[in-house]
């Protein structure tokens, strides 16, 4: 659809002739390379390898694995199942993995979901999409890692008294904070904290894993016995362990938002996403593997936070790190949505589905500014005065309805544009599984919950009038329009932001 330019005063450039000899006051400032010739305003090619690697790994591994890794053993009835399930949900995300590594190599644009259902299916399914990330989804995922941060890291500080809740709400508070301002003032700095983090993590799950192995190694097998009890084996609840097995992988797709930051997409992106599935399917077992070498079934199932028990087995006091180590993973996995999150929103803009100032940077720090910081307001409301967790409920098998539409894609323009360079292609069963896997969990979501997924489904339904409302209809009121040039301009001003230099 056509868009409206406002037509604001480039920022860094001088509106006189280049011959008057004037220097741009936001540029030069003081600094004795003024002089020289301008930056391009872009988003950098910043993300190497390791960086995607952390990007990926980072934000998969959550702190779901430490406190409650016990969905899939409560509903699949053994030790032994547990594990195949657990290997099973990492072939298969390696699958949705594979795919939108060819995804992200034949269509070099940023935005993930959004993106690929756009080059698909059109700019109505891919607003759909990208509504529901916008209202729900997003600020309510980012509320519940938030308020995990917030819980353990003031945990050590209360132990043993539990932590108020308006107490949680402020470190909450300032962990989102923090993440948006890192977000904000570099992609550097944001990509070194990920590494960061994504390497606390890993020293976390290795500081449960080898001593977990080891007495394994010595003969610690006792829990182990009978693993593959038929008696204890639910067929029933299966599908329901598989559903908490993809939930616990899911993450693998984000590097795919910011593929237009990636060095040398072709090659990064694909060994980005093999390696970090590698690495997460064998911390996931292998943390299993340990906690059930130290604990029987019963008492991880009856643990409140299975990496504490497994640590005051083990390690005595030190069980009191491990909230620490839990917050630093959830922090980490803050910094990587709302890295990869924020592309979707500057790509929507762009693409005349979000307002302007959405696909602007900033001027010196060369980030989103405006699309990073757009979903703060909205989680701070849904943290202090919503019902995050229904909200999730509602939403959250739209997640793998619309991963499956993309997918589905795939397959789609291997018919309708064979001509387009695959750098990186997969055999056609590896999407077709994939795909086939979504709409299995969307069906066992409408099955198992019938009415809060009538709930997500109806309010993803609003998405279809704001379509309309906002995009489709190109008449709009001159009033509208006024007030909708005049807060672009504003904003452009205040957040020192203009749009990215072609």
């Amino acid at each position: 659809m056509p868009r409206r330019t406002v037509s604001v005063p480039h920022p860094t450039k001088d509106s006189t002739p280049s011959n008057s000899g004037e220097k741009d006051p936001l540029k030069s400032n003081g600094d004795p390379s003024a002089g020289a010739p301008e930056e391009k305003v872009e988003l950098r090619k910043k993300v190497t390898l390791l960086r995607g690697i952390s990007i990926i790994t980072g934000t998969i591994i959550g702190a779901g694995i430490f406190i409650s890794p016990k969905g899939i053993l409560k509903n699949s009835g053994s030790v032994g199942m547990s594990l195949v399930v657990w290997i099973a949900c990492g072939i298969l995300s390696l699958f949705g993995a594979l795919s939108y590594a060819e995804l992200g190599t034949s269509i070099k644009k940023s935005g993930g979901h959004y993106t690929y259902i756009l080059e698909a299916f059109g700019p109505q399914v891919a607003f759909m999409r990208m509504w529901v990330d916008m209202i729900a989804i997003r600020p309510a995922g980012l509320a519940v890692i938030a308020l995990a941060f917030g819980r353990y890291i003031l945990e050590p500080i209360f132990m043993p008294c539990g932590v108020p809740e308006i107490a949680i709400k402020l470190a909450t508070t300032i962990g989102l904070t923090a993440v948006m301002y890192l977000n904000s003032m570099s992609v550097s700095w944001t990509a070194r904290i990920q590494i960061f983090l994504t390497f606390s993590k890993l020293l976390t799950i290795a500081i449960i894993i080898v001593p977990g192995v080891y007495l394994l190694f010595k003969g610690e097998t006792k829990n182990f016995e009978n693993a593959f009890e038929v008696n204890t084996i639910h067929l029933s609840g299966l599908p329901l362990a598989f559903y908490s097995g993809m939930f616990a992988y899911a993450g693998w797709f984000y590097l795919n938002f910011v593929t237009e930051e990636v060095e040398n997409p072709e090659r990064t992106v694909p060994l980005a996403i093999c390696i970090s599935m590698v690495i997460v399917m064998i911390c996931y077992t292998m943390t299993n593997v340990a906690y059930y070498t130290v604990m029987s079934a019963e008492e991880l199932l009856a643990s409140d936070a299975v990496a504490v028990t497994f640590a005051e087995k083990l390690m005595g006091n030190f069980s009191v790190a491990v909230p620490v180590f839990v917050a630093l993973s959830c922090f980490g996995s803050m910094n990587g949505c709302l890295f990869a999150i924020s592309r979707m929103f500057f790509v929507a803009s762009r693409e005349g589905q979000l307002p302007e100032v959405l696909s602007m940077i900033h001027i010196r720090r060369h980030t989103p500014l405006p699309a990073v910081i757009v979903l703060y307001p909205i989680t701070l409301l849904i943290l202090f005065l919503g019902d995050i967790y229904s909200l999730l409920n509602f939403m959250s098998f739209l997640r793998w309805l619309f991963i499956g539409v993309a997918v589905i894609g795939l397959i789609y323009m291997r018919y309708t544009r064979p001509d387009m360079p695959r750098p990186f292609k997969v055999p056609i069963f590896i999407p077709a599984v994939f795909s086939l896997t979504c709409f299995f969990m969307v069906f066992l979501s409408l099955y198992s919950d019938p009415i809060n997924t009538g709930i997500g489904f109806a309010i993803s339904l609003t998405g279809i009038p704001a379509y309309y409302i906002f995009i489709h209809c190109e008449r709009k009121p001159k009033w509208f329009q006024k007030l909708s040039d005049s807060v672009n301009r504003s904003l452009q001003i205040i957040l020192e932001v203009v749009p990215a230099d072609q």
